[in-house]
């Protein structure tokens, strides 16, 4: 009886084992406006009803709204990647670039394979024309994904529209 009731245990471990782990919000797809594939390493962590309302103005592309409530993440959690990325690509949609950059160089501080602030730094550098510095995003990049991942195949299509735009 005490085999028959150990394998039941390890059968409902592997089942809970193999169900998907809620995610508290969305990655944000596409490198994510801030969150693709960044540092959580697929960890969930605890809703935070500010990076969710963040998270929805960044998908409306109300980047205002991004920056406030990224702005009172932050304050509360100063180590948190994603809240770092998402304001820096709200920044970069206003054309406040120092800011924008500045953000971004914190996201990668603190986790330097955050492949969504790599993307985005790369499009913000060839948003003032460096497409030198966008492609030394895209080779990190190219190194972080073991397969095609999202992150580089967008930097790498919005590199090839920047060079088939120059004379």
């Amino acid at each position: 009886m005490a085999v028959r009731s150990g394998l039941g245990a390890i059968a409902a471990s592997l089942l809970l084992l193999a169900l998907p782990a809620p995610l508290a919000w969305a990655d944000g797809g596409g490198g994510g406006g801030g969150g693709g594939g960044g540092g959580r390493g697929g960890v969930a962590q605890p809703a935070d009803p500010d990076m969710a309302a963040g998270v929805e103005a960044w998908k409306r592309k109300d980047w205002s709204t991004v920056i406030a409530r990224m702005d009172q993440v932050i304050a509360r959690q100063p180590g948190l990647a994603d809240a770092w990325n998402y304001r820096a690509h709200a920044y970069r949609q206003l054309g406040e670039m120092d800011k924008s950059f500045k953000d971004y160089e914190q996201a990668l501080k603190l986790d330097p394979k955050h492949r969504g602030a790599h993307e985005y730094l790369g499009e913000a550098y060839l948003q003032i024309g460096n497409l030198a510095k966008a492609e030394e995003q895209l080779k990190i990049l190219d190194k972080l994904c073991w397969l095609p991942c999202e992150e580089y195949s967008d930097l790498k299509e919005k590199i090839a529209e920047y060079k088939s735009k120059r004379p």
